[in-house]
């Protein structure tokens, strides 16, 4: 350990950032190391620093005294990646969470941004807009907070079928050396000086002409290969996976390794658009439709979610109130609303109540009525499965041709063309579906034990796509969502135990399963501390952070200062 006392470290860290943004009493601390479906551990503080340059000297002290880093943005992570992973690290936790360095920097006429840390999908959505230009990802996390910075961090997929996973080359970002040294590395392509005190600066003031700008062998900053990738629906391997060493660069897919500071990403024009909605009760219709899109259309799907008839029910009821709260407020509000509901839930877990929050909000929505469209209600009672596609104009004649002559003279399914409350209301309720299971079980803690959620990708050419699984883990579950981006073969699978089931032993038993499909795992929401990161990812994460000062233990790696290797015999 480092002769630097706590209280010598605290001080000079209230130093930097001020009494108010270094939180250490558990209380205040509770929602940033707490993750927001899994994760809790202790840390001798949360920092929250207001600049770049604060960020670089909170940085710069807690390595120089030998404590490990968290980098954390909007904690939105499902699988813990941004929270501490219980108590047994061999160095205390300094957790950075960047929320206050807010800041979107257009540039390249809006085709492109710079975004700092506490950015949000939200936010960069707002400053595109009156360019008619949307980010990487518009649908989902954007709801809840989450930060542009964690998507690249996670490599996170997103529903927006021809975007693929949130990738760049041109970022600037800090990395601790073997020995223990700090470098920042900067790979934006932008000219921003030499030091790192002016680096930081100028970016943060957005001091630097459009000449200074790079465009010329700076690197992607976005992955250009996944249009063609997902059409080819005859290939043997998954379209995309959180461990596919092809879109692991830096800071993309780094998940903490490195200390972000900026990063450089395309962006997008806006199109027309139009949905249909399909239901069917024969799986291969939906493997027909799937195809044929892929590879008929004059351009990509922009979007095809499916939801199976039983988490159109979970979702219809436990995930009422976000959607409620983003059809009437907008996404903007949605973050302050979790915030409100973790305190609510930090104030009576001191008195060892759990969940009060989810089961009043839950009571409530009891009482109000359906809120979905007629036809999606009506669509439910027909259909076990659900598809909803979005189709630029271009594509709309094409797709509702296709339909119509396909499901001509079929008993097994339909569809129909959205108007657009529709369309807006039947994505609204895939997203709502996301967070349902967890309202389930703070609803019906007496029967249930908790939630194994997988994110799985499928391989391209896999027609067999429904699950079966043995009856005796059937027995064990209450209820099974599926949901998930189908035109990339990407599915989230929660399964709500029964009460007195071990999840993490019937999590093990699921990942044999997929094991035996040649499902890749996790899809998209990275290993957090959840999965077992494959020995490419784990090599990656080495590769980056060589003496695991930086997020240690993330995919069930060595929580140990240089990976254990003083005290492994290697």
């Amino acid at each position: 350990m480092s002769t630097i006392s706590r209280d010598a470290l605290l001080a000079s860290l209230r130093e930097v950032v001020g009494n108010d943004h270094v939180l250490t009493d558990e209380q205040s601390t509770r929602r940033f190391r707490k993750g927001h479906r899994t994760g809790d551990g202790g840390v001798l503080a949360v920092v929250r620093p207001g600049s770049l340059l604060e960020q670089w000297r909170v940085l710069q002290a807690a390595v120089a005294a030998d404590r490990i880093v968290i980098m954390q943005a909007a904690n939105t992570g499902l699988t813990g990646g941004s929270t501490p992973d219980g108590n047994n690290y061999d160095r205390e936790i300094v957790l950075v969470s960047t929320l206050r360095i807010t800041g979107v920097q257009l540039i390249n006429d809006g085709q492109q941004v710079v975004c700092l840390p506490g950015a949000t999908l939200d936010r960069l959505e707002q400053a595109l807009a009156p360019l008619g230009r949307e980010p990487h990802s518009v649908i989902g996390s954007s709801c809840i907070g989450a930060s542009v910075l964690g998507g690249v961090c996670n490599n996170s997929g997103g529903a927006l079928v021809r975007r693929g996973p949130a990738y760049t080359e041109l970022a600037l970002y800090a990395q601790v050396q073997a020995d223990g040294s700090l470098e920042l590395v900067n790979h934006l392509g932008i000219e921003l000086g030499d030091s790192p005190e002016e680096i930081l600066t100028r970016l943060q003031k957005g001091e630097y002409t459009p000449q200074q700008v790079s465009n010329e062998g700076t690197g992607k900053a976005s992955d250009a290969r996944y249009g063609e990738h997902v059409r080819d629906v005859d290939a043997d391997t998954p379209a995309r996976f959180n461990a596919d060493p092809s879109r692991l660069f830096e800071a993309s897919g780094s998940a903490g390794k490195l200390c972000l500071f900026a990063v450089r990403l395309d962006t997008y024009a806006k199109e027309a658009s139009s949905v249909f909605y399909i239901g069917s009760n024969d799986p291969h219709d939906l493997t027909e439709v799937r195809r044929h899109l892929l590879t008929h259309l004059p351009s990509l799907p922009i979007a095809g979610e499916y939801i199976h008839r039983t988490a159109f029910d979970i979702g219809e009821q436990y995930g009422k109130d976000t959607f409620l709260v983003i059809d009437r407020f907008g996404t903007a509000k949605v973050p302050a609303a979790f915030a409100l509901k973790s305190r609510v839930d930090g104030f009576f877990e001191r008195f060892g109540l759990r969940g009060v929050a989810d089961r009043a909000i839950q009571v409530l929505m009891n009482l109000l009525p359906s809120h979905l469209p007629p036809r999606m209600r009506e669509y439910r009672d027909r259909f076990e499965h659900h598809l909803l596609v979005r189709v630029s104009n271009d594509s709309l004649a094409a797709t509702q041709d296709f339909l119509a002559e396909y499901f001509a003279g079929r008993s097994s399914g339909a569809f129909f063309a959205c108007d657009a409350e529709e369309g807006r209301k039947a994505f609204l309720h895939r997203f709502a579906i996301a967070g349902a299971a967890i309202r389930y079980r703070e609803a019906h803690r007496s029967s249930v034990e908790d939630i194994v959620a997988l994110d799985i990708a499928l391989r391209r050419n896999d027609r067999d796509w429904v699950e079966t699984l043995p009856a005796e883990m059937e027995q064990q579950i209450i209820h099974k969502l599926y949901y998930g981006h189908f035109f990339c073969h990407v599915f989230h699978q929660d399964y709500i135990i029964r009460k007195g089931v071990d999840p993490l032993a019937m999590e093990h038993r699921m990942w044999t399963l997929l094991d035996e499909r040649r499902a890749e795992y996790p899809a998209e929401h990275n290993v957090g501390h959840l999965y077992v990161a494959k020995p490419a990812l784990a090599g990656f994460y080495r590769e980056l952070d060589p003496s695991n000062a930086l997020n240690p233990g993330i995919g069930h790696t060595s929580k140990q200062k240089h990976w254990g290797e003083c005290c492994d015999g290697h």
